[in-house]
């Protein structure tokens, strides 16, 4: 199977886990290892200022402060990761292949708070992963819609449109999927 790196993940209206009901997820990496991706559209109470202070950063900025921080994901909730398009420098920046940059180092975090950092982005606590193989299963068990991501999605849409407008940017309507699926 081809890699799904720089792709959304589209949970079909049947997923019944918790987790992932309804969501849309960014897929940082993708190869034969296995698939990391944080979900884009599940907006948490914490606030970005609350994160900042706990690592003794105050931001410049209020309004920067207020934003919310997304559930990246059920697994290792309190590990950050930040969407940006900035081709700036961080310690530890993936570039899955397209216009967006996910960064996993805390000096990020820093620049934010100075006023320095990239904009737009978003700030996510957690993340999804599979292991060898179990993504491509889930996959093939039409759990899953995927479609080459865009950036404006990530950045211009208001959390609660993404879920459909994922699915839109496959030129299908949301209300015409159906739960269950064959195979020929």
């Amino acid at each position: 199977m081809r890699s799904l790196q720089d792709h959304f993940l589209i949970a079909m209206p049947a997923m019944e886990d918790p987790n992932f009901s309804a969501t849309v997820t960014y897929l940082c990496q993708h190869d034969a290892e296995g698939a990391l991706g944080v979900i884009i559209n599940r907006p948490s109470e914490t606030l970005l200022g609350e994160v900042l202070a706990q690592l003794d950063l105050e931001p410049v900025d209020a309004a920067q402060a207020a934003r919310p921080v997304l559930r990246g994901g059920p697994v290792e909730r309190e590990r950050g990761f930040v969407l940006h398009r900035s081709m700036k420098t961080f310690d530890a920046t993936l570039n899955p292949g397209g216009e967006i940059r996910v960064t996993l180092s805390p000096d990020i975090l820093g620049a934010a708070a100075r006023g320095e950092g990239p904009e737009p982005m978003i700030v996510a606590l957690g993340y999804a992963g599979w292991g060898r193989g179990q993504l491509e299963a889930e996959l093939l068990a039409n759990a899953w819609l995927t479609v080459q991501a865009d950036p404006a999605l990530i950045f211009d849409i208001p959390f609660e449109q993404r879920w459909s407008a994922a699915v839109g940017l496959l030129g299908v309507d949301v209300h015409q999927i159906t739960s269950y699926a064959g195979h020929a």
